[in-house]
C-alpha cells in the first residue's frame, strides 16, 4: 500500500459500511411480544408492519417473511416458472436476486448493466428477448438504493408479455416518478437485513396487488398447511414466515425511515463535495425521474486514473502509481484506519457458479459497451472489449455509509481516499 499522511490516526471505534441504527421503540415492541407470549409467526407486530409497508409502498397486500430471499423465492414460485424455464435477471447485484430461480430449477439469463443508474439495461433486455423470445419472467434489482429505468423496462416486458419481479431489497423509500420502488412489478420484494435502510436484524416482505397471490404466499410460508382439523399438506411448503419478535423491530424502525434516508443523503452529498477535483464519480441516478434512498455511497474511478491492478477469484493486487489509484488500494487504506468499505457487487455472470449461464449486453454478444459511456467521453470506441457490469466492478467501490458516522469521521475517510491519489 502507498504511504499516506502519517498525521491521520486510526479510528478508535470502527466506522462501518452500514450497521443497524436502533432508537428505542424497537425494544418496546419486542418486549410487547415477549410479555404477551406472541413470540412466533402470528401477532400484532406482524399485522401492523404488513399494513404500514403496504400503505407506504402503495401495494394492496404485504406478506411478512423471514428474509428478503424468502420473499424472492415465493415471488418466483408465484410466477409459475418450471424447471428448465429461462428467467432474465439483473447482472450487477447480490446473488440473492438470482438464486431463487435456481431453487425452482430455472435457468438464469443475465442482462448487462447501464452506466446511468448501474441497473439493468433496457436496451440489453430487448436484445435478450430477441435471443430468447419464450422468457416470461424478468427479475429487476435496484442497486444500492437507486431505482432502475423501470418505465423503459416495463415497456419491453409488456411488449413481450413478461412478468416483472421487482427486487427492491436495497431501495425501500426510493421513488421513481413519484412512486415507491417495490410497487412496479406483479410481485415485489424488500429486505430488512441488518445493514438495510431500516432493519429487523433479518426479515423481508413480499408485496402484490393480487389477493390470491398474497394468500398463496402466506400459505406457502407456513409449510403449506391446508384448512383441516389436523395437519394436512397437499403441496410443498416452507418455514418462511416472519416472527412477531422480528416484526417488532421492523415496526419500531419504520417511523425512522425518512430520517435514515435524509442522513444517508447528507453522507452522499458530503462525499461528493469532499471528492471534488479527484478523477472519480459518485454512483449516479436518473435525476429527472428518480430519487434514491442513498443506502450506500459508492464511487467509480476514471479509467485514466486507474493504477495497474489485478484480481483472481479471491485475491487482489495493485502497483502504486503517482496520481492514480484503484479500488483495492482505497479499500486497504480505509481498512488500515479501522473503517469498512467493500467492493462493488461482482457481476453474476462472473461468479464461478454462474459462469456458464447466458449473458446478454446491448450488443447481444456478452461483451458490449454502453453508448452513454462512449459519448460521455470516458472511453473510446477502440476499448469496447469490456462489459458494463464488469467495468463498474473493476473501477468501483462502496464507501463507509453508516448512519452513525460523524461528519468528522467522514472527513477523515475523504482525506484517506484523497491520499491514495497523491
Amino acid at each position: 500500500m502507498k504511504r499516506i499522511n502519517p498525521n491521520i490516526k486510526p479510528f478508535e471505534k470502527k466506522v462501518w459500511l452500514s450497521s443497524p441504527t436502533m432508537h428505542g421503540p424497537e425494544l418496546e415492541y419486542m418486549s410487547q411480544a415477549f410479555h404477551t407470549n406472541w413470540m412466533s409467526t402470528v401477532g400484532e407486530n406482524i399485522n401492523k408492519i404488513e399494513h404500514l409497508i403496504a400503505e407506504k409502498i402503495g401495494c394492496k397486500y404485504a406478506v411478512a417473511l423471514a428474509t428478503g430471499t424468502a420473499a424472492l423465492h415465493l415471488a418466483l414460485k408465484l410466477t409459475g416458472i418450471k424447471p428448465g424455464d429461462r428467467v432474465f435477471c439483473s447482472d450487477l447485484t447480490f446473488n440473492a436476486t438470482v438464486n431463487p430461480v435456481k431453487y425452482e430449477g430455472g435457468e438464469v439469463v443475465f442482462i448487462d448493466t447501464e452506466y446511468e443508474t448501474w441497473n439493468m439495461d433496457p436496451v440489453a433486455l430487448e436484445k435478450a428477448f430477441q435471443l430468447y423470445p419464450d422468457v416470461k419472467v424478468v427479475v429487476v434489482a435496484h442497486l444500492y438504493g437507486t431505482p432502475a429505468k423501470i418505465d423503459e423496462i416495463r415497456v419491453v416486458c409488456n411488449k413481450h408479455n413478461a412478468v416483472i419481479v421487482e427486487d427492491a431489497a436495497e431501495s425501500l423509500g426510493a421513488t421513481y416518478k413519484g412512486k415507491e420502488t417495490g410497487s412496479f412489478g406483479k410481485y415485489n420484494c424488500i429486505s430488512f437485513n441488518g445493514n438495510k435502510i431500516i432493519t429487523g436484524s433479518s426479515g423481508g416482505m413480499l408485496l402484490t396487488d393480487d389477493l390470491a397471490a398474497a394468500n398463496k404466499a402466506r400459505k406457502l410460508s407456513t409449510q403449506a398447511r391446508d384448512r383441516a382439523p389436523w395437519y394436512q399438506h397437499e403441496e410443498l411448503g416452507y418455514n418462511y414466515r416472519m416472527s412477531n419478535v422480528i416484526a417488532g423491530v421492523v415496526r419500531g424502525q419504520f417511523s425512522y425511515l425518512e430520517d435514515h434516508i435524509s442522513n444517508k443523503r447528507r453522507i452522499y452529498e458530503r462525499y461528493k463535495t469532499g471528492f471534488k477535483g479527484l478523477p472519480l464519480l459518485m454512483n449516479p441516478w436518473d435525476e429527472l425521474n428518480s430519487v434514491p434512498n442513498y443506502w450506500l455511497s459508492c464511487l467509480i474511478i476514471d479509467p485514466n486514473a486507474m493504477c495497474k491492478h489485478a484480481r483472481s477469484e479471491n485475491k487482489a493486487v495493485f502497483v502504486p502509481e503517482h496520481g492514480k489509484s484503484c479500488p483495492t488500494e482505497i479499500l486497504e487504506a480505509i481498512a488500515e484506519y479501522n473503517a469498512e468499505g467493500r467492493p462493488i457487487w461482482k457481476p453474476m455472470h462472473m461468479q464461478p457458479i454462474y459462469r456458464m449461464n447466458a449473458f446478454v449486453t446491448r450488443e447481444g454478444n456478452g461483451r458490449g459497451l454502453s453508448d452513454a459511456y462512449i459519448t460521455g467521453g470516458l472511453m473510446n470506441e477502440d476499448e469496447m472489449s469490456i462489459d458494463v457490469g464488469a467495468d463498474i466492478f473493476d473501477r468501483g467501490l462502496c464507501l463507509p455509509s453508516d448512519n452513525k458516522m460523524t461528519a468528522e469521521e467522514q472527513d477523515k475517510i475523504i482525506e484517506i481516499v484523497r491520499s491514495c491519489f497523491k
